[in-house]
């Protein structure tokens, strides 16, 4: 027999014993790794507590083999709003623009080997909002709407209570034990998503002090600006870059790109000059070229508006200059890559969510394209040996993709094609009153074609603030000769609302790098937190000293901030 007949036969055979012990089936590395951890049977919604969310949690991603990940950072990417329907639109409108058909591009986070579902409900709305669900990614607790990172007992606003029960994020553990921290946004960094991850309040708009109950000052409770610039967790975030300017300047201050704004506190608190007091070797910036400017080292805070960043579509038009969020991606990791121990860091594309209350799909859908963007940055300033990253939203919105346009018909036109499964012609579909629509609406939201003390019955602009809707007269409107790709225009809305709403359904996660064997299948959103931990083994063990992990290594038992605060 020759030596290449040897060899095949060899091979053969060893192939054969591993089919054998395997069953002829590949072995999945995330179930080798498989950790099960007990849960105790709960009556819900009556049984549920923050320890038993934590566990369940910390079951759902064990079982699923997040502990045989070894990750060194971690980067949490939230599209705030990103629906699947989002994602399908966004995937097309940017494959179009690159002159596709558009159906066939995805976007970056969609070449990630392993995806998921989120269930995304809060403790007591099967519909949630940005604070309840961003905390239970932040805590690995589920809770309330409204609320961020503390337990469910609490009623919102309750400020007494939500001081019992705040629950340890994944930043200020990173924090507390010398881990690199970051916070990146396009909203205001006391938003809801970017301030779950440093502060516990049981109202989401408590953004500065003039924000706050009069009862909630007496009994304690400190704005979310304040507990960002004070957190006792470490030094707070290394890098936190958003808007938001007005809630960490006094109104004794003038802004320094409007010369018609100021700051918003009241209480003399100049919170930038104590974050810079905070860290002598910070930089401090407020527009594009000063960050482009800053030193490659140190904590770094960006406030690049007074409220919101402009939204991507409006960003050129910005007087001083934005940084765009791919941007600000690549400058956080470069300063938090220097911290040997590893970082963990957050990255918003939170306007996304915004343009849809606005019921505008067009800004809704470019900011998710800036968020892959941003996406890809990452993945091209790290290592898929030793980064997990992982993206996903918070919720849900209304948005509908409907009718049967065409292949590369365009995303934001109208439908050509047919309004059933039969052969459509290539003209435009038609509705049973003879009437073209767009291929994008919305359920809800200020795009209700009746007339508003704002605008005239028809086709409604961007911006559009509601009031004194009436029903229309002449039914819906002829968009023949409506240009639905502009980017003011707003969608067809069925039920006129001030603003869009949130969905219930379930979002997408997607991820990639060590640990993201684990994420499959369906999981309760505060199972994000528990794939970050538990993929991050020098993390997780900072838990086990703290002796809440099971014997197999396993954080289980819900940590007890006081233990991490410095």
């Amino acid at each position: 027999m020759s030596r290449a007949s040897s060899a095949a036969l060899a091979l053969a055979t060893t192939l054969l014993a591993t089919a054998c012990a395997t069953g002829g089936v590949a072995t999945d590395p995330a179930k080798s790794t498989s950790v099960d951890v007990d849960v105790p049977s709960i009556r819900h919604p009556a049984g549920e507590t923050p320890q038993w969310w934590f566990r369940d949690g910390a079951a759902q991603a064990a079982q699923r083999g997040a502990m045989g990940g070894h990750a060194k950072n971690v980067i949490l990417f939230v599209g705030d709003g990103m629906s699947l329907t989002t994602v399908a639109a966004a995937r097309i409108l940017d494959g179009q623009r690159k002159g596709g058909p558009g159906e066939n591009n995805r976007l970056s986070w969609e070449n990630f080997p392993a995806t998921a579902l989120s269930k995304t409900y809060n403790t007591d709305s099967q519909t949630p909002d940005s604070a309840g669900t961003m905390s239970a990614m932040a805590t690995g607790v589920k809770t309330r709407a409204g609320v961020l990172s503390i337990g469910q007992q609490p009623m919102r606003r309750d400020c007494a209570g939500a001081q019992a029960v705040p629950m340890l994020t994944l930043w200020e553990l990173a924090a507390s034990r010398g881990f690199a921290t970051g916070v990146v946004t396009t909203t205001r960094v006391t938003h809801a998503t970017p301030g779950a991850t440093f502060t516990h309040v049981p109202e989401r708009n408590w953004e500065n002090d003039t924000e706050l109950s009069d009862e909630a000052r007496q009994a304690g409770c400190i704005d979310i600006a304040r507990q960002l610039v004070e957190t006792r967790f470490g030094n707070g975030p290394d890098v936190l870059m958003g808007g938001g300017r007005k809630n960490f300047m006094p109104v004794s201050e003038r802004d320094p790109e409007y010369d018609d704004k100021v700051g918003e506190r009241l209480d003399g608190r100049d919170l930038v000059a104590q974050w810079k007091q905070r860290h002598p070797s910070g930089t401090y910036v407020w527009n594009a070229q000063q960050l482009a400017d800053a030193p490659a080292s140190g904590p770094l805070l960006g406030l690049f508006e007074p409220d919101h960043m402009q939204f991507t579509a409006d960003r050129p038009r910005d007087g001083a200059g934005e940084p765009t969020l791919a941007e600000m991606t690549r400058t956080a990791i470069a300063r938090l890559k220097q911290n040997d121990k590893g970082f963990v860091l957050l990255v918003e594309g939170g306007r996304i969510d915004h343009a849809h209350h606005y019921g505008n799909a067009y800004r809704a859908l470019t900011d998710t394209i800036a968020l892959s963007e941003a996406v890809q940055a990452a993945v091209d300033a790290t290592s898929a040996q030793d980064t997990l990253i992982l993206v996903t939203a918070d919720h849900s919105h209304t948005l509908s993709f409907v009718g049967y346009p065409k292949r590369g018909n365009p995303i934001l036109d109208k439908v050509r094609g047919s309004s059933g499964e039969d052969d459509g012609n290539g003209n435009y579909a038609l509705d049973q009153l003879g009437l073209p629509y767009t291929t994008l609406s919305y359920s809800n939201g200020p795009g209700y074609v009746g007339a508003s003390a704002q605008q005239p019955e028809g086709p409604k602009r961007f911006q559009h603030t509601v009031s004194g809707v009436q029903i229309p007269k002449n039914g819906r409107p002829d968009l023949r000769n409506v240009d639905t790709q502009d980017p003011d225009y707003l969608q067809e809305a069925l039920v006129p609302t001030a603003a869009e709403s949130h969905g219930g359904d379930d979002v997408g996660i997607w991820a990639s790098g060590p640990g993201s064997d684990a994420v499959r299948g369906s999981v309760e959103q505060n199972t994000i937190f528990h794939f970050l931990l538990q993929s991050m083994p020098a993390l997780r063990a900072e838990l086990c000293k703290a002796g809440d992990c099971d014997g197999n290594g396993v954080p289980v038992t819900l940590p007890e901030p006081g233990k991490f605060r410095q």
